[in-house]
């Protein structure tokens, strides 16, 4: 985090705490000897400012701060004092000068444009129902770049008639951080060389069980969160309503508040549960936007959509939060499992917890997928990377084991920056994460609901015993010498 983001996060928590403080904290400061004496003459509503976090963010602890001020005069530790004070005055908003909303031209004839739909009626007629763009049978580089290889539905109608399990669609919207490059994951997903097709550790191919489609992405106004949001829910919940689970390809994290909203219009406030991985855990407030990628927890737990007892972290680490974070979450009776948790206790204690915890109360399951919380080895394409996180070797397990052992009612990927990878990696990584969780629910649909499932076949050589069988039933291959040479 910069020095400049350090400094808003500081005086947004110091205004947190007097918002939250303000009416309640009416006990006295307790202050050494030497510095009581030399405050006597100074204001108490002054001193009020010591209260708050700003001291201790600005010199690390009290002790520091008290030790920094026993050269100082009375005069000067005023001085000082103003100062913090004026810090926080100068950051709140002034009516006389602040605009409170942002005004959009009403007149303009161009002011829905961004998500107008094509009317049918403008389009050749054809039946409702997934469509395939290639004209070969063999879909692996040979026509329009999809989701998975899957065909692609355009309206609800196609989700409908073609019984649609899984319909992924993107979300190309990045304006809810400061960095610009998420709203290209959607396409880079696309475009790499995954295309699905069997896991291997469980020798299930989605695409063979599930009917899967690329849902297209849903339209974003680059000039506005605030007002993409409100799309996305309302896309998120078309998907829904069909029976069709959306898989939403980000795009930044401001995307897990529309997402879950828009499920929770289906499906019901509080009726899932919800397992966020990431290395931060996303519940920030108290900014001057409502919605940012730091920022959807909250809204979406404030809001109701999801109870909080039902939200499960699994990832954080890094500088984000500090103790006021986690006594939130602790508060709220959310659950958490950081990095530091999984040093402690072996990653195999924290992912069987984990799935135990998302299985409670047999509520129906939505998981968001930060892809920074995987070690920047493994996806360096993503705007706030934080060493040491998960493998793709303890990330694709307990993702699939969540989707086969829930009944899921959406997935979402985020985070996704390509323009910071010049490889494919991250991409590539993405899509093996998105397949883990469409495997997990192909398996489910198999009616295996075991998430530690491993197939035989794949673990097992049976060797001598399969050999031996296999030259008995005239299964071995035959030597053929003349295998390579032209045939006349």
């Amino acid at each position: 985090m910069s020095s400049i983001n350090r400094f808003i996060a500081l005086v947004l928590l110091t205004l947190s705490f007097f918002a939250v403080n303000a009416a309640e904290d009416e006990k006295e400061l307790e202050f050494p000897a030497s510095f009581k004496n030399k405050v006597k003459s100074i204001p108490e509503e002054k001193l009020e400012i010591l209260k708050s976090p700003l001291p201790t963010m600005l010199l690390g602890t009290m002790e520091r701060f008290y030790s920094a001020m026993e050269d100082k005069t009375p005069s000067e530790i005023e001085a000082y004092l103003d100062g913090m004070i004026e810090v926080v005055e100068a950051s709140k908003f002034n009516p006389e000068t602040d605009m409170a909303t942002i005004p959009l031209n009403t007149e303009s004839p161009l002011f829905n444009s961004w998500k107008v739909e094509r009317p049918q009626s403008l389009n050749p007629k054809r039946e409702p129902g997934p469509i395939h763009l290639s004209r070969y049978m063999n879909n692996f580089g040979t026509g329009i770049n999809t989701f998975a290889g899957a065909p692609v539905a355009i309206y609800p109608e196609d989700l409908i008639a073609g019984k649609v399990d899984v319909a992924i669609v993107g979300a190309p919207l990045d304006m809810g951080s400061y960095y610009r490059g998420q709203k290209f994951g959607p396409q880079a997903m696309r475009t790499g060389y995954y295309m699905g097709g069997v896991d291997m550790n469980t020798m299930i191919n989605p695409s063979d069980i599930l009917s899967i489609v690329d849902y297209g992405d849903i339209a974003i106004d680059n000039m506005s969160t605030e007002i993409s949001v409100h799309h996305v829910r309302e896309r998120v919940k078309e998907i829904a309503e069909t029976g069709a689970i959306p898989f939403i390809v980000g795009g930044d994290h401001s995307l897990e508040y529309p997402d879950i909203a828009g499920l929770a219009d289906v499906h019901g406030k509080g009726s899932f549960g919800v397992v966020h991985f990431d290395s931060h855990y996303d519940a920030g407030k108290n900014r001057p936007h409502w919605i940012t990628h730091g920022q959807p927890v909250y809204r979406a737990v404030k809001e109701g959509h999801v109870n909080p007892e039902n939200f499960i972290q699994v990832g954080l680490r890094g500088s984000w939060p500090g103790p006021e974070g986690f006594e939130w979450m602790r508060n709220n009776g959310m659950r958490y499992h950081t990095m530091a948790e999984v040093e402690k206790k072996g990653w195999k204690s924290v992912m069987e917890t984990a799935l135990a915890e998302a299985r409670e109360g047999g509520k129906k399951l939505f998981i968001s997928f930060d892809v920074d919380v995987l070690d920047p080895a493994f996806v360096p394409g993503t705007g706030t990377p934080v060493p040491g996180g998960l493998t793709m070797r303890e990330a694709i397990p307990i993702v699939r084991a969540l989707c086969s052992e829930n009944e899921m009612v959406g997935f979402e990927i985020v985070e996704l920056d390509p323009l910071l990878d010049p490889t494919y990696r991250s991409a590539l990584n993405a899509n093996f994460i998105m397949h883990a969780c469409l495997t997990g629910v192909a398996m489910r649909h198999e009616g295996i609901t075991e998430g530690d499932y491993l197939s035989e076949l794949t673990t097992e050589h049976m060797q001598p015993e399969a050999g031996i069988k296999g030259r008995k039933e005239g299964l071995r291959e035959q030597v053929n010498l003349d295998h390579a040479k032209p045939q006349k």
